[in-house]
């Protein structure tokens, strides 16, 4: 018999080893093979009276933070000792956590469950795996991790979408405000049960809307639906040879046909679906009947509030899941968990205020899978509480604490209306050095910008700055790569603007806003810590041979840091993306984007004209690019300390 093994898909688990202890869960899916990881979730809430994990909490939290389609197969333990005693403690805390998530399911009992020990300062993980509930003893298995796993996770499965506005009427006696959660829990109760009723009825159609190949919607009745839980037992249908009958379609059915050769496997390149909920109240009867409308006055003075709120649910599915399947056993169990979030939330301030709730999908860098993060929109997103909400999921997701990566403008837009806030209609190129030849430098170790950003030159906008604007220029690229990387949502300032700004902070006179007068390093760490809050450090060269000395310095920059330098001093500025390095013989190379450039925003142009390449520091002819008799100052935006 082949022994049993666990694959990983995940880049690597997300270990937290300068800790003594830590606890994550492992998470899988219905669709995989079992024993198949593909993400890790940090547990973050624990009892208060003992170390052991807030079920409760971790569970509640979990339900709407996870889309349906995945679920927790196992946990992981952080310990220095004892590897099957702390496997049998992860599994423990895996079952019990999972009956929670599933409504103590007596299946669950049944199926194999995964307990990893990961040792204390650098050791590594063994897995050791639990056949069901009842066994007391556990089989030490082996890891595979996958070549290909966004391939693995995209290429046979798909997403599922439900949006659907709620607005319920909270109708309670003013003698008795208390009443009011207990009233709206029964109008929760009730929408629930609308989920489920007969008369509901499903359109599924594609959201890929623009092709030609789009086929028809249709419609799921409520009376087809098949509530159990449980989706271990679900047949997967082939992904071709549809029935005709919406109850046997596959979700592949609204799957593009043009899609099937793509390379590019992720969340955002995934095929996605969308349901919609409608009620049927006139189903077809024998009878003639007319509208009915009936009076309950009230027998004591009430007042009434209106609970406002959207539900957006996002599932994930394999594509021959039955439709009928996908609707019944992922999209209503997560609109009615979302639905029981957003309630217990807006509970304990019901009368004092009216907390706007709003769902956003994410899929943070490292994650193979999308999340769904419930945000109150009352409080701006650099406000405190805001702020702690995204370090606590940080912390979870195993994220770095120094990035935004879960504001708003970090969202998947899946609606196709919402335009990103970062752009405002402009064309200005992006990523101009993505694709250009290699630097030259023999076995060299190359360091680049992390993230994007726009190029500005000289003439964009039709405004004439040739020969006075090119670190002006330089500073829109930069403040580009903060708008671009969500760390600010302002305007890039035109030259006026930048001048007002060094004008406000007393560092000019009046008379410079309009002007056509150079400005260096100094003054744009001046206006990027007035606009950003952006501190700079600068690095001040005597003479331009003196810059390949500091190529290590730079290129940390560039791994630590990743924001674009501005290169300014006694000569022309330009905007350095990148080093290339090569420690042993010190040959090096500058990836240089300069804004003296006066075309069209042509890639292929200005990469041929050389506007955006790597310059070795003294090329094949004996020739320096940096000027051995000018001064320079280098500006190395520091990246903020922000979530």
């Amino acid at each position: 018999m082949e022994k049993a093994s666990v694959r990983v898909l995940c880049p690597k688990l997300l270990l937290y080893k300068n800790e003594p202890a830590g606890l994550q869960w492992l998470i899988g899916s219905p669709f995989f093979p079992p024993l198949t990881v593909v993400s890790t979730l940090k547990c973050i809430h624990t009892d208060s009276s003992s170390s052991s994990p807030d079920y409760t909490r971790e569970s509640e939290e979990l339900r709407t933070l996870l889309l349906k389609g995945f679920h927790v197969i196992g946990a992981l333990i952080v310990a220095n000792s004892d590897e099957e005693k702390h496997a049998g403690e992860a599994i423990a805390a895996a079952r019990r956590l999972r009956k929670l998530l599933c409504g103590g399911s007596e299946k669950l009992d049944e199926q194999e469950v995964i307990g990893g020990v990961a040792e204390f300062k650098g050791g590594g993980i063994r897995f050791f795996v639990s056949k069901s509930q009842s066994s007391r003893s556990f089989e030490c298995v082996d890891v595979v991790y996958e070549d290909d796993p966004e391939k693995f996770v995209w290429e046979r499965s798909c997403l599922i979408r439900c949006e659907l506005p709620l607005k319920l009427p909270i109708y309670y006696p003013v003698n008795k405000p208390s009443d009011s959660g207990r009233i709206l829990q029964c109008a929760i109760e009730a929408v629930v049960a609308k989920f489920k009723d007969p008369k509901a009825a499903y359109l599924v159609e594609t959201l890929s809307k623009a092709s030609s190949e789009v086929p028809q919607p249709v419609i799921i009745r409520g009376g087809d639906l098949d509530f159990d839980m449980d989706l271990s037992n679900v047949k997967i249908l082939g992904e071709s040879g549809h029935d005709s009958d919406a109850k046997f379609l596959p979700c592949s059915h609204f799957c593009l046909e043009s899609k099937k050769d793509s390379r590019e496997y992720s969340a955002e390149h995934a095929d996605r679906i969308q349901v919609n909920i409608l009620l049927n109240s006139s189903e077809k009867s024998q009878k003639s009947t007319a509208p009915v409308a009936e009076y309950f006055p009230a027998l004591e003075e009430v007042r009434i509030f209106v609970v406002d709120f959207k539900l957006e649910v996002l599932c994930y599915a394999a594509k021959g899941l039955p439709l009928v399947r996908a609707v019944s056993k992922l999209v209503i169990p997560g609109l009615v968990d979302q639905l029981n979030r957003v309630g217990k939330t807006v509970l304990p301030n019901l009368l004092e205020q009216r907390p706007q709730l709003h769902p956003y999908h994410f899929n943070p860098p490292g994650f193979l899978h999308p999340i769904t993060v419930i945000y109150e929109l009352n409080y701006g997103e650099t406000e405190m509480k805001q702020v702690e909400v995204r370090k606590s999921l940080h912390l979870r997701l195993g994220l770095p604490c120094d990035r935004p990566l879960l504001r708003i403008a970090n969202a998947l837009d899946f609606s196709g209306i919402r335009s990103d806030p970062t752009r405002k209609g402009t064309t200005l190129l992006k990523d101009v050095h993505i694709g250009i030849p290699s630097s030259g430098v023999s076995r060299g170790s190359v360091s680049l910008v992390q993230g994007s950003y726009e190029y500005y030159h000289y003439l964009q906008d039709g405004f004439n700055d040739s020969g006075w604007g090119c670190a002006y220029r330089s500073l829109q690229t930069i403040i580009s790569w903060f708008r671009l990387q969500h760390y600010t949502s302002i305007d890039v300032p035109l030259h006026r603007e930048i001048q007002q700004s060094l004008v406000e902070i007393g560092d000019k006179d009046p008379s410079f806003i309009g002007s056509r007068e150079w400005i260096g390093a100094i003054e744009l760490s001046f206006v990027l810590d007035k606009l950003l809050g952006v501190s700079c450090k600068v690095m001040n060269f005597r003479s331009g041979a003196e810059l390949p000395e500091k190529c290590r310095e730079l290129a940390l920059h560039f791994e630590n840091q990743g924001t674009p330098i501005m290169i300014g001093g006694g000569v022309l500025a330009y905007t350095l993306l990148g080093v290339d390095y090569n420690d042993a013989s010190g040959d090096c190379a500058f990836l240089i984007l300069d804004p003296h450039y006066t075309g069209n925003d042509e890639h292929k142009k200005i990469v041929n004209g050389g506007w955006c390449g790597w310059k070795k520091a003294v090329d094949s002819k004996g020739k320096s690019f940096f000027l051995h008799d000018k001064f320079y100052n280098l500006l190395l935006p520091q990246r903020p300390n922000m979530v």
